[in-house]
């Protein structure tokens, strides 16, 4: 039986419908919203796995069809995620994680297509409804209803989804995702926004997301399938006793340990210890590795957090707002564009620079624009397993790796210089080489330094911190500059990065059902007191961006040319502009407009590339002195080019004074004279003289003579 639903929502037409599309998957979904439609179908095993976690996958692949497009590339098909595709299916996956029941190990999927695409709405909202309708009318133990939407502000005004032609003009772009009780995530940048204008557009949020989640309880309603038979996978209460009994003391003073790898090895003694003891009690424990493992982790997530709730102890002693020691180094590589080295506690990120010229820049094929779009910002992650002390295999860019590479390059972005003051591509490579919390903040710090280490003009300098918190009950604690420790068995990792005057990216996990706001409040609060403490710190390093790029950056002149001259520049089959290239050294590139860009290391090798293209574009002048090569000589006078591939005719009278027998006798073909242009014909005929350039060349220096004189 086909169940659709449709509604106005934010100025547009919302419809759900299920039923129809792929009626065995467990559960499915088809949204629409406006010509945008998304697909999401959810699965799930029937046994739990073996492993320790939640497995949970979601997959967002957005077809080509959707927007009349074919895939580039030689398979024509399409192939691995893009990171648009990976950063999507993060946004579906976080808000909902945390609404699963503990103790549920059964293999869930969920897959998002992106069928038809409109070019103005965007889909990754689409697929958190359609995921979050196909999971509460399946099998699977999850029956609260999530949505998600994306906020913007345009001259002050709140727009609740907007457009991306109406995001291109707005100063806030976040996405955030919630139940109708509590905001479950949030992720966006904005343009150095004050927090309580970023706590109002949570709030606008919040009031659009409980449209959706009791527009989804309509559909729903009276179409709920029972909960497929589950037992939450727990260990044996009698092995839980006594790995209490022999654990519990020796985990509350590891957790006393400030030094990461001192604790990772007091806790891996004490598994050790356990393990072992327990096996020559009974050899049977020695087939319950795993459950030990967990139980072990329970003991250090129960004691950690009351070490906390009651006495405000962090397991390296900070106090609650305390942020970790920094160190900032700049210039730390000798030959790179511009570097840093962010150090924060046990955290390190080793940020770097390379300018580059339009040709770096990225080129995205993507189903929400219709032409080829270009990105000239990047910015890196890199998370390689010695920065945690860890032997692990290298794999392919992971996940989380572009999700932490696009929070800090948003974090960033609105601070760089307009493109057209300073047309370069910039890329940022932040590799972590030392990991213990809040890696992605230490990243965009790391940017900002190594940015100005460069003598990239940003607008101000940008730092990023992380909070955490600690919630049982009525109790409460919010965390400042969160370890891995506190990330990983707390409830919440609140990413907050910008200047000194706003916000200009946030994120925000968690791991309990949802905020309230005034937890957010709180935490955006202390998030900027941190800010501004590592900000503190950061200028004192440098204040300001060097004024000189490095030596081994290009430099790049922009000239403006009629776009009608291109062609003369580029040349037959690009003769000239090669040989521009291979004379001065620089790289020159052209758009269809007219704009010339050079590239040259040095400022030599770009001056004398843009003479010789001034020289092609500019039009004769009357009156004007130019110097040229003799092209050829005739009995009434000599050929001279006065601009590539521009001659005029010397007459033999005007080479010089008095009369000339043969123009041999006073120029020969290969010689380079001066000469004044004197008039252009109606046919575009140049008549030039010898004699008049050689009169004013004579006249200026004897007025230079007189200068001098007069000083002495």
């Amino acid at each position: 039986m086909i169940q659709r639903l449709e509604r106005q929502f934010a100025g547009r037409t919302l419809s759900l419908e299920f039923g129809r599309m792929a009626k065995l998957a467990h559960g499915s979904c088809l949204v629409q919203y406006g010509d945008t439609v998304v697909l999401c179908a959810v699965t799930v095993d029937e046994k739990p796995t073996r492993l320790p976690f939640f497995p949970l996958t979601v997959e967002y692949r957005e077809k080509s069809y959707a927007a009349g497009k074919i895939p580039g590339g030689f398979f024509k098909r399409e192939g691995r995620p893009s990171e648009k595709e990976i950063l999507s299916a993060r946004q579906v996956d976080r808000p909902i994680r945390p609404l699963f029941p503990d103790g549920f190990l059964h293999d869930t999927q969920i897959a998002c297509f992106v069928l038809s695409a409109d070019q103005e709405n965007d889909a990754d909202i689409l697929a958190a409804l359609g995921t979050s309708v196909s999971l509460c009318i399946s099998k699977i133990p999850f029956n609260t209803p999530v949505a998600s939407v994306r906020v913007g502000r345009i001259q002050g005004n709140w727009i609740v989804n907007p457009t991306f032609q109406q995001l291109q003009y707005s100063d806030v772009d976040i996405s955030v995702a919630g139940t109708a009780e509590a905001i479950t995530m949030v992720e966006g940048a904005a343009l150095e926004v004050p927090e309580e204008e970023i706590l109002e557009a949570l709030r606008i949020a919040h009031n659009a997301i409980k449209e959706l989640c009791s527009f989804q309880t309509e559909l729903i309603s009276g179409h709920n399938i029972p909960d497929m038979a589950w037992t939450p996978v727990e260990p044996d209460k009698a092995l839980r006793d006594r790995v209490e009994a022999l654990a519990a003391a020796r985990i509350a003073e590891a957790l006393q340990l400030g030094d990461k790898q001192e604790r990772n090895q007091a806790m891996a003694s004490v598994t050790e210890d356990v393990v072992g003891t327990l096996t020559d009690e009974d050899e049977q424990f020695a087939e319950h590795a795993g459950a030990i493992g967990e139980i072990l982790r329970s003991i250090e997530k129960r004691t950690m957090r009351r070490q906390i709730l009651s006495k405000g102890e962090r397991a390296d002693g900070r106090g609650v707002d305390d942020i970790r020691p920094i160190t900032c180094e700049l210039g730390v590589l000798p030959r790179t564009h511009g570097s840093a080295l962010f150090t924060r506690g046990q955290t390190q990120a080793l940020a770097v620079v390379t300018l580059g010229t339009s040709r770096d820049e990225q080129r995205i094929d993507s189903i929400d624009s219709r032409e080829e779009v270009t990105k000239s910002f990047m910015l890196h992650y890199n998370f390689p397993p010695f920065s945690t002390g860890e032997a692990r295999p290298f794999r392919s860019t992971s996940r989380r790796e572009i999700g932490h590479g696009n929070l800090a390059e948003r974090a960033i972005q609105p601070l760089l210089p307009v493109y057209d003051t300073f047309p370069y591509t910039i890329r940022i490579v932040s590799d972590i080489l030392e990991s213990n919390g809040s890696s992605s903040m230490a990243s965009v710090c790391g940017a900002s330094l190594a940015l100005m280490d460069a003598g990239v003009p940003i607008k101000a300098a940008c730092a990023g911190v992380a909070m955490g918190l600690i919630k049982e009950g009525d109790e409460v604690a919010v965390l400042t500059d969160i370890l891995g420790l506190e990330d990983a068995l707390g409830d919440m990792d609140f990413k907050v990065a910008g200047t000194r005057k706003g916000v200009t990216s946030i994120q925000m996990d968690i791991k309990i059902e949802g905020m309230n706001e005034a937890i957010l409040e709180e935490a955006l609060k202390r998030a900027r007191k941190g800010r501004m403490h590592i900000l503190d710190i950061m200028e004192q390093a440098i204040a300001q961006p060097r004024t000189e790029l490095s030596q081994y950056a290009p430099r790049i002149i922009s000239i403006q040319v009629n776009p009608e001259k291109i062609g003369e520049i580029i040349g037959p089959k690009g003769k000239t502009i090669r040989a521009i290239q291979d004379e001065s050294g620089a790289q020159i590139d052209i758009d269809d407009s007219g704009l010339v860009k050079i590239a040259a290391v040095s400022g030599e090798a770009g001056a004398r590339a843009r003479e010789m293209i001034e020289a092609i574009v500019q039009d004769p002048e009357v009156g004007r002195i130019y110097e040229g090569p003799v092209k050829n000589t005739t009995t009434f006078g000599a050929f001279i080019e006065i601009m590539p591939g521009v001659e005029g005719l010397c007459h033999i009278s005007e080479l010089r004074d008095g009369r000339t027998e043969k123009t041999e006798d006073v120029l020969k073909k290969g010689d380079v004279t001066r000469v004044k242009l004197l008039s252009i014909d109606e046919k575009g005929r140049l008549r030039l003289s010898r004699k008049a350039a050689l009169a004013e060349d004579a006249l200026a220096a004897a007025g230079d003579g007189a200068k001098g004189g007069a000083a002495k």
